[in-house]
């Protein structure tokens, strides 16, 4: 819980979503940002919390795939919910105008694959752990 916490606060801060002195948005949030914001934090934090297990219990084994898709989608979720023009590296590679007319429209489906890749990964996470055989100890 305390890392979905500090995700929706560090991802808010970030892209202005909390208003702030630090940072501000050039052009105003869209709607269903707010929604995804934390949605996508409280997936991420689930996702953490399943690499923490509690002393003396196994870890479920570490996949390459798990990490890969919960990173892309953390990854996604940030440039999701934040600002088109705000963003140095789309400003970068699609210049301001390329900002608005082409990645701003993109945002909403790159906030639906994030959840999509964040869900995925719990999913398979979780699977794993509900699979892990502890093993038995002899009695004798």
């Amino acid at each position: 819980m305390a890392a979905s916490a500090a995700l929706t606060v560090a991802i808010g801060l970030v892209t202005a979503l909390i208003p702030n002195p630090l940072f501000t948005r050039m052009i105003e949030a869209p709607w269903w940002s707010y929604p995804v914001w934390p949605a996508g934090a409280v997936l991420s934090g689930l996702l953490i919390a399943t690499y923490v297990a509690p002393e003396g219990r196994p870890q479920p084994e570490r996949d390459a795939t798990h990490g890969r898709r919960s990173v892309a989608g953390a990854v996604l979720s940030f440039f999701a919910v934040g600002c088109p023009t705000c963003n140095k590296i789309v400003v970068l590679a699609l210049g301001t105008n390329g900002a608005i007319t082409w990645f701003a429209p993109l945002q909403p489906v790159l906030a639906a694959g994030s959840l999509a890749l964040l869900a995925w990964a719990l999913r398979a996470r979780l699977r794993a752990a509900r699979e892990c055989r502890i093993p038995v100890a002899d009695r004798a």
